[in-house]
């Protein structure tokens, strides 16, 4: 091998990937993919559900093999000799094989004694995992009792525990809330610019691809564009836009007018105003009437807006969900508020999972419930759709005490669950069939609803293939379908976004727009803080109390300092929760001086 070719650590040419769904419909994967991965470099791959990503990453991981092409992995012929790539690389997959039944330390030896790892080895290594991971505290903790955050970094660490000349992570923060992520991110990056590592990763987080040395977008198994964030973000040089909205109307429906039309590549809110993105031939502003009233400052471009531009050229139409309407008028009620918390306590056994919450959301209001994993969010969402009962407490939704009328409120709630809670082995339809039954629709109406939810969901070309086989983006949007069937007053959405791409991701509060605008209530729990920005309040909470809740503006205020740039939320959120624990770990420490 050449020096040249040494610093080339992964190199594909002309890869093609073809499977093959329903017996016999091709799908093509990877149409003659190219890359180059540079040894001690950071690369990430980027693109919408279906892009190849994933496939890619494994092909390099040598768990599959490519239909044609050259890939060479650490120079060696990947196809030719998978075992001799393994037993040099780390691969963490989006689910990575953790046993849950296991202590942190049996997870780590289980690992190393897969890779041979000596003692002295393990002596060597274990030390600088624990640090790094900040894992070292919990090693007798069993892995089924750690965080979503900590588990992902166990993955890591029995990962590396190997020393492995190339890292592939696969979606590694998917599911991870802000301040894990962020914890993530500073060991990734430690490993790269301190121990020279190479890095592979794929993530939905466009902003991380910010952080990356190179980048190749994604799009149906071909690479739209390869080259530095920088070089993505220049893309969209000129047309990036930042716009306030016109009186009377508020962000997230100023954004979804904006995504209406075809000169439009792209909007989304931010910081109370909309940021817009042009097409290349797109019309000027100044005296459409769209924008009268509105205040419109030029702003510079960044990866996401690049990324959007990247894909508006493939000419891929934008679904258009304007749509999403109800057959049934919603009738406000009379006090307006649609759900209210007082002094709600869950306890299991000695433990307090919701600690004394309290919170009102009014009638046709997206409200955000966020917070880290295991603030007791799921929790308090599955007591507010009568799943679960409530230690003490008062909580009414729809009018109706949950705590006596359970089986009533849920017939006016949808509920989206965290994880795809639908049956895997029944087909769309079979699915669609079975909630329209639960939800007690009969006849003409059960017909006639669910024939809405495949055309407005746009299931169609899906609707005999089992719900389990579905694209990621298509179960969130049956669980969605399925949610709305009966046409209820509340929706609880927890988590919905989780591991879904940008174009999805959009398409979805695209829709939850439309349903507010028709008077449904949404409470949403998210990690995707960007998407705070849709909600017209939200909460923060942390291990089962509510930290602070207030519109948007309120909330990224309490970050704000003359030392700093304007805060975003995820700045605000940070801060809100760090001051807290502080306090609590403050607390702590006088308690036991005290003591």
């Amino acid at each position: 091998m050449s020096e040249g070719e040494k610093l080339i650590a992964l190199r594909g040419r002309g890869i093609e990937k073809i499977f093959k769904r329903n017996g016999d419909e091709i799908v093509q994967a990877l149409d003659d993919v190219s890359l180059e991965v540079q040894a001690g470099t950071l690369t990430a791959l980027v693109g919408p559900d279906g892009a190849g990503k994933t496939t890619l990453i494994r092909l390099a991981a040598g768990l599959m093999t490519a239909d044609a092409g050259e890939l060479t992995v650490l120079g060696i012929d990947v196809n030719a000799a998978p075992q001799q790539v393994q037993d040099r690389i780390g691969y963490m997959p989006q689910k990575f094989g953790l046993y849950e039944d296991l202590s942190v330390q049996e997870n780590l030896d289980l690992y190393a004694d897969l890779h041979g790892i000596s003692a002295k080895d393990r002596a060597q290594v274990y030390p600088r995992l624990m640090e790094m991971t900040a894992l070292g505290s919990f090693t007798q903790r069993l892995a089924g009792r750690l965080s979503g955050g900590m588990k992902q970094k166990l993955g890591l660490a029995c990962t590396l525990v190997s020393r492995p000349e190339l890292l592939l992570l696969d979606e590694p923060t998917v599911g991870v809330d802000p301040l894990s992520r962020r914890e993530l991110w500073e060991i990734i990056l430690q490993l790269v610019d301190e121990q020279k590592l190479t890095v592979l990763m794929s993530t939905s987080y466009l902003d991380e691809a910010e952080r990356c040395g190179q980048v190749s977008v994604m799009h149906r198994g071909k690479v739209l564009a390869a080259g530095s964030p920088d070089d993505i973000s220049r893309l969209a040089a000129g047309r990036v836009f930042l716009a306030d909205p016109p009186p009377g109307r508020k962000a997230r429906e100023f954004q979804a007018q904006l995504l209406d039309r075809p000169d439009i590549v792209d909007a989304v809110p931010a910081g109370g105003q909309v940021r817009f993105v042009r097409s290349e031939n797109g019309s000027e502003t100044q005296g459409d009437e769209i924008f009268a009233g509105a205040s419109i400052t030029a702003a510079a471009p960044r990866f996401e807006d690049g990324f959007m531009v990247l894909l508006h050229r493939t000419g891929t139409p934008r679904e258009s969900v304007g749509a999403m309407t109800l057959t049934t008028a919603l009738e406000p009620e009379r006090d307006g508020t649609a759900v209210q918390v007082r002094d709600l306590v869950r306890q299991f056994g000695a433990f307090t999972a919701v600690d004394h919450i309290s919170f009102d959301v009014q009638r046709g209001e997206i409200f955000g419930l966020l917070g880290p994993n295991g603030a007791g969010k799921t929790t308090t969402f599955r007591m507010l759709c009568g799943l679960l009962p409530a230690s003490s407490g008062t909580l009414r939704v729809a009018g109706m005490d949950l705590r006596r009328a359970r089986a009533s409120a849920r017939q006016r709630i949808g509920y989206v669950a965290q994880k795809f809670s639908l049956y895997g082995q029944l087909t769309v339809a079979e699915n669609l069939e079975f909630f329209a039954s639960a939800y007690s629709l009969r006849s003409d109406k059960k017909k006639s609803r669910i024939d809405s939810a495949i055309r407005q969901f746009d299931l169609g070309e899906f609707i005999d293939l089992a719900s389990g086989d579905l694209p990621g983006g298509f179960k969130q949007r049956l669980a969605m379908a399925a949610a709305l069937l009966h046409e209820p007053e509340l929706l609880f959405l927890d988590e919905p976004t989780s591991g879904a791409d940008p174009l999805a991701r959009r398409e979805f509060w695209r829709r939850i727009t439309a349903l507010a605008q028709q008077g449904v209530t949404v409470v949403v729990t998210t990690h995707f803080m960007e998407e705070a920005e849709y909600c017209d309040r939200v909460a923060i909470m942390d291990a089962g109390r509510v930290l602070a809740q207030g519109t948007p503006a309120e909330i990224r205020a309490r970050a704000r300092s003359d030392q700093r740039r304007e805060p975003n939320m995820e700045d605000a959120f940070i801060a809100v929760v760090e001051a807290s624990r502080a306090e609590e770990a403050l607390r702590r420490a006088s308690s036991r001086g005290v003591a």
